[in-house]
């Protein structure tokens, strides 16, 4: 052993690697997220227990929480309202992880195409239904992409870190909006605070299943987002263009030798994740929302990133981590009027599932005979 680093260090470094680059059997693929979510539950009772709740709260707070995302009809509902437009960011935040780039601008990007989207929505009169809503997704959309496209130009022409040009391009983006809603075209008539006027009927998403109750909120994003699964795995594992985000994420040196040109394929990626971003925002408005006002974005973008890290940069994943954080916020609020547990506690559940997702060497050195045994399994199936 050359190296003089002591050994209770290097275990430490050794546990907090990153998943990036690793290679992983099918097993831990499924093994670890839902072993983070298993763990970061039962922290999350041992925290509340530590903060002077009751142990019959708890229990309850937890049967709220399941009652709440998934218990009835309206909780359903809410969970799949809440999850779209996490998914659907989280889909483009994870194909830029594939292309080897960190996009922290999602929030500012459903900003954008959120606002353009609402801008479209009443600007634009006398379109019907079926031709009205498709343009004010498109223009989301590739507002968004736009965006997005802007901090990948800058990367590839000058090589500035996406991170750095992805979280000044928010900041950019909260203080475009509010301008832009105080603005007498934009702004709502007879109000003096921010906030736009509404969409009209022909450009809102429909919602599903007013037939059965008007209050279930579920709405035809609901399809969008499907479909946006769908396409980005085929994107991603079928096509040329996704080949070579997997490459350059994967070892940028055999893309350049492969004759991919590294800058086109910077730009195409943050584009596409921001054109994502941009349609999760334009589906928020005009099928929750119904206009756009300071905030409307709700730290979506931001909770993208763990959505897209749970389901680890994997299409299919990032469906179910949606649905999952989607049925934290639904069952979140059922936790606080049911059991009286602060709603902060359902941010503590994800940051814990994320620490643990994110190392996992932490999952394996704490539950090592389940992976022992996904492992054997992997191996027994790969040779049978």
């Amino acid at each position: 052993m050359t190296s003089g680093t002591p050994k209770s260090s290097r275990s430490a470094h050794d546990l907090l690697q990153p998943v990036a680059g690793t290679q992983s059997t099918l097993g831990e693929l499924f093994f670890i997220p839902i072993v983070a979510v298993v763990l970061a539950l039962l922290l999350s009772a041992l925290i509340m227990l530590a903060t002077s709740v009751e142990p019959a709260n708890i229990v309850k707070s937890f049967v709220a929480l399941a009652y709440g995302s998934v218990g009835s009809l309206a909780a359903v509902s809410e969970t799949l309202t809440s999850s779209i437009p996490l998914v659907m960011s989280g889909l483009g935040i994870g194909l830029a992880f594939r292309a080897g780039l960190f996009n922290i601008g999602a929030e500012g990007q459903i900003v954008i195409g959120g606002l353009a989207a609402v801008i479209v929505s009443f600007a634009i009169t006398g379109l019907p239904f079926y031709l009205h809503l498709p343009l004010v997704l498109t223009v989301g959309m590739i507002a968004g992409a736009l965006y997005a496209g802007l901090a990948g130009f800058l990367r590839a022409a000058t090589g500035a870190h996406e991170v750095i040009s992805t979280i000044m391009l928010n900041l950019i983006a909260f203080r475009m909006l509010d301008y832009v809603l105080r603005q007498p075209f934009i702004q709502k008539e007879g109000r003096s605070d921010p906030i736009s006027k509404a969409v009209l009927e022909t450009a809102e998403l429909p919602r599903l299943l007013t037939f059965i109750d008007p209050n279930l909120r579920v709405h035809a994003g609901l399809m969008i987002m499907l479909v946006s699964v769908a396409l980005i795995y085929w994107l991603l594992f079928r096509s040329k263009l996704g080949f070579a985000f997997r490459v350059s994420g994967e070892n940028p040196d055999a893309a350049k030798y492969a004759g991919i040109r590294a800058g086109l394929t910077i730009v195409l990626a943050m584009a596409i994740a921001g054109g994502l971003a941009g349609l999760a925002g334009a589906t928020q408005v005009t099928g929750v929302l119904g206009r756009a006002s300071p905030g409307f974005s709700a730290g979506i973008g931001f909770d993208a990133i763990a959505v897209a890290l749970l389901g680890r940069s994997h299409p299919v994943g990032i469906l179910l981590a949606g649905l999952l954080f989607g049925a934290l916020e639904a069952g979140g609020r059922q936790m606080q009027v049911d059991a009286g547990v602060s709603i902060d506690l359902i941010g503590i559940v994800q940051a814990l599932i994320i620490v643990f997702v994110a190392a996992p060497l932490l999952v394996k050195q704490i539950l090592p005979f389940g992976f022992s045994a996904a492992s054997k399994k992997s191996v027994s199936d790969d040779q049978s």
